[in-house]
């Protein structure tokens, strides 16, 4: 056992024994947190909602004139679409009217346009028409009782035999949420199957599991209470509570397994708990600090919508660590020797001898180091292939699951009016003074906007431009000939927006402005896309920066950032190829190729980053600890791989089973990230850590620990522990100790060139 350092126990080390020794206190304190955060959440907490606001940007433009300037044009707008089987639906006169009467006296709703007056609500055969409803908020954030009232409105319509649907967004609200929380059950079932296969210890996989839980209910009610005072998006609670619980799960998983192979040791209670959070303690604050740092970034989008999902999953990350490192060490200080009482097999901490297979396959890897590195790579690579044909976009209600209304309101949408009806531009005129006053020349304005829309090639119909009722606008009805996620429409708005309305406006003295739900989509889209190489700079460089402080080398906080893009790219890769390119999109209830929702390259890259980082932290800090007692980076790197393989397997199978179970969502968007995200996980798990990171330390040998002096120096100093905090490897030989006799004749590299496995014999001092 060690001695502590001559300057006494470090920070961390302190926290960590005081926590165990007033386990009681510790755990009061984080219930009394738990309880006042809910009371105040109840007394002051807000609810959540999106917000796509672009100011600035011609659509936003667009849609403000047409609020300040008309009437009926607030709110958020919704199609009821109702169809008959037998002849037209104007043979439903009554039906129809005592509907939209009764759609009209529902709470929340602005206004309401009757089909049989309202100029192509009725499709061309007769069969099919569109009630347009005008919410004075997003309906699939209103409660979902609010679907009986709505169903009470249309029953004279389906009682006269007529089929009725409901477009997106009112639509949305009648998904069921069932398959989200079966996808939450589903990962903590995992989660303790794999926590007692990997461990055997009841306690040890019950506690990790109640400090996530804990410490998710405190960061769940914080947010609630925030969203009082700051608008946060509607998925914002969903995102935090997937991170919370599992980077929750994780971080105590990592402190429990350290905690057991102290006492296994023979190290007493109180004494292990301050060294573990002193060692592995300090790898939790610094993976968490890089996970909120990945999140956080997102806010440099600009957008709301996008900054706000960053910041709460931060929160719960944040909130995570807090509890891991203060109410995890109280309750290993309960439970003290006891931790193995109950067991379904022999409890197992991590391994310490040189015949455990880890320690094997660190001897293979560095037997052939450039095979397993430009193995990994070429593994990464090809599934990164893809990437290179992504196309972003908004995934709309033709791509969901034919169970849902909102879908099948589309088709009958598409079928009677066109794909493009689906996705409707609105072109608005702002005129100058003279037009406001001369209807002479609004009308010529009108009839030569009309002509130059209708030629342009796309464009299915234009309707003819009618002025506001202040005469300060001319406002048309674009109809694309394809639908909304089409490509080809993509290009259309852009066409409008840059060519053709300013085109037509030209040296008339008015402006135009392209908006609508479709533009403002792209819109959204566009603006991501521009804001995307800004955020993974900044995420990329700020993590860059954190590691070499913690690890105090250039070269390893320069690796795990490039491994770490690679990663991405290849998870990328395989979203790219299942619903881009619809490879296997059938297996997970896709039926249609479609493009990569516009945010979800860049929510993937900030948790992805931030996970990808966790596992990286976690096994060179024990890498990191055994070359400070060595000085040995061959063994280092064996005894960090072989001590951290059970219990980052164990997390990253928990990690991907919660991931993958949100494949049962209808949601596309979900689908992606559930996809992504899951096999992000299985590449670092893997690919990243059995083959990259070793065979990379091994080629670079003593260069890894390179650091010039005076940007030691420079450099705060964040390892008071030092190495007389952590626990001595286990003595094992180094991997490359089987090819010895081949190496002793090797020169003695000089640091920082990076020398092979086969000549690193000078690192063995």
């Amino acid at each position: 056992m060690n001695t502590p350092s001559a300057g006494g126990p470090g920070l961390l080390h302190r926290i960590g024994s005081w926590c165990a020794r007033h386990a009681w206190r510790v755990v009061a304190l984080w219930v009394v947190l738990l309880a006042g955060l809910g009371l105040a959440n109840r007394a002051w907490g807000g609810s959540f909602a999106d917000s796509f606001s672009l100011p600035g940007t011609s659509t936003q433009t667009g849609a403000d004139l047409l609020k300040a300037h008309t009437s009926g044009s607030g709110g958020t707008a919704s199609p009821v679409v109702i169809t008959s089987d037998q002849g037209s639906v104007t043979g439903h006169r009554a039906a129809i009217e005592s509907s939209v009467d009764r759609l009209r006296r529902l709470p929340d709703v602005l206004s309401v346009t009757d089909p049989l007056t309202t100029p192509g609500a009725i499709s061309a055969n007769g069969g099919t028409a569109q009630i347009t409803v005008r919410f004075d908020g997003n309906p699939a954030t209103f409660d979902p009782s609010y679907l009986t009232g709505v169903d009470s409105a249309v029953e004279p319509l389906r009682a006269d035999h007529l089929t009725v649907e409901y477009g997106a967004p009112l639509g949305q609200l009648a998904t069921p949420k069932s398959a989200d929380h079966t996808s939450e059950a589903i990962g903590l079932a995992v989660a303790v199957l794999v926590l007692l296969i990997g461990f055997g210890s009841v306690a040890a996989t019950g506690l990790p599991l109640l400090t996530a839980v804990l410490g998710l209910a405190v960061s769940l009610a914080g947010l609630g209470l925030l969203a009082g005072s700051f608008d946060f998006a509607q998925a914002a609670p969903t995102l935090a509570a997937m991170m919370g619980l599992g980077v929750g799960i994780d971080y105590a998983l990592f402190l429990t397994t350290r905690y057991r192979a102290l006492l296994q040791a023979g190290t007493e209670p109180v004494e292990a708990v301050g060294r573990t959070v002193a060692t592995s303690g300090r790898a939790v604050l610094v993976a968490a600090a890089t996970v909120a740092m990945a999140l956080g970034g997102l806010c440099v989008s600009g957008v709301g919508f996008i900054g706000t999902l960053g910041v709460a999953a931060g929160i719960s990350v944040v909130v995570a660590a807090a509890a891991t490192v203060t109410l995890t060490p109280a309750l290993l200080g309960l439970l003290g020797s006891r931790i193995d009482r109950f067991h379904v097999r022999t409890p197992v901490a991590e391994p310490g001898g040189e015949g455990d297979v880890w320690h094997r396959w660190a001897v293979r890897v560095s037997r052939r180091p450039w095979l397993f590195l430009v193995s990994g790579l070429l593994v990464l690579g090809v599934l990164a292939v893809p990437v290179a044909s992504m196309r972003l976009g908004h995934v709309d209600a033709g791509a969901q699951s034919t169970s849902r209304t909102d879908r099948r309101a589309y088709d009958l949408i598409t079928e009677g009016f066109g794909p493009g009806a689906n996705g409707p531009l609105t072109v608005v005129a702002h005129l100058d003074s003279r037009q406001v006053a001369d209807g002479a020349r609004r009308q010529e304005l009108a009839a030569s906007l009309q002509r130059d829309l209708a030629a342009v090639p796309g464009v299915a119909s234009v309707s003819t431009p009618v002025p506001s009722p202040d005469n300060v606008l001319l406002i048309t009805t674009v109809t694309p000939a394809t639908g909304p996620q089409d490509g080809a429409t993509a290009d259309l708005i852009h066409t409008l927006q840059d060519e053709t309305v300013p085109r037509a406006l030209s040296g008339t003295g008015a402006t135009g402005y392209v908006t609508g739900t479709a533009a403002a989509t792209q819109t959204f889209t566009d603006t991501l896309t521009a804001k995307l190489p800004l955020i993974i700079g900044v995420v990329v460089a700020a993590a860059f920066l954190l590691l070499l402080t913690v690890f105090r080398s250039p070269l390893i906080a320069l690796k795990a950032a490039v491994l770490n893009l690679f990663s991405i790219a290849a998870a990328y890769g395989v979203v790219v190829a299942v619903f881009q390119w619809g490879w296997g999109g059938e297996l997970f209830g896709i039926t249609e190729k479609v493009p990569v929702e516009s945010y979800v390259p860049m929510m993937m890259f900030a948790i992805v980053f931030g996970l990808s980082m966790d596992y990286e932290v976690f096994l060179l800090s024990r890498i990191r600890e055994a070359w400070l007692h060595r000085e040995d980076n061959h063994l280092a790197v064996a005894t960090g791989l072989a001590a951290t393989a059970r219990v980052i397997t164990c997390a990253a199978l928990i990690m991907t089973s919660v991931f993958l179970a949100f494949l049962l969502s209808t949601n596309v968007a979900v689908k992606m990230l559930a996809l992504g995200l899951g096999v992000s996980v299985i590449i670092d798990a893997t690919v990243v850590r059995l083959l990259l990171v070793p065979a990379s330390m091994y080629l670079f040998g003593r260069a890894n620990w390179w650091l010039p002096g005076w940007l030691d120096r420079l450099l705060p100093h964040l390892d008071p522990e030092g190495p007389a905090a952590a626990p001595a490897p286990s003595p094992v030989s180094a991997p490359s100790s089987a090819s010895a006799a081949a190496s002793t004749s090797a020169p003695t590299p000089t640091p920082p060139a990076p020398v092979s496995a086969a000549t690193d014999q000078g690192d063995r001092r």
